[in-house]
């Protein structure tokens, strides 16, 4: 996005082109842990009731919970930076049309001239 590396150079084409990928990968993490929860699901206890089996377990079990509820923090997060990239877009496409129609130019509408009788002359001439 940045040009030179020196300056931060954000352009409304860089967030739009690249702010469906968040989204995109958003979608491919969550489809992967699903796949991930039913397939280890589907296995069950794959590791045994005997001693070693049963200490995995308990070091295993409670760190997927963690692991699995990171990664949908994280693709949350992919979605809502998703949507920010495409607001920040929208902004700054709205604060360029505002700021162009406070600096463009406006045709004044032609003024009514009034002679001392009180008689209206448009600006059309006579």
């Amino acid at each position: 996005m940045g040009d030179d590396g020196k300056v931060l150079n954000i352009k409304t084409a860089d967030l739009k082109a690249v702010a469906p990928t968040f989204h995109e990968q958003s979608t491919a993490l969550v489809k992967a842990l699903t796949t991930l929860t039913t397939s280890l699901s589907e296995a069950g206890a794959a590791w045994g009731d005997d001693d070693p089996g049963m200490k995995f377990h308990g070091i295993y079990a409670p760190n997927i919970t963690a692991i699995m509820r990171s990664s949908m923090i994280l693709a949350e997060g992919l979605v809502s930076i998703h949507l920010a990239m495409t607001d920040m877009a929208d902004g700054h496409i709205e604060n360029d049309e505002l700021i162009r129609a406070m600096f463009s130019k406006v045709v004044p509408k032609p003024r009514e001239k009034h002679d001392d009788l009180g008689n209206h002359d448009r600006g059309q001439g006579q």
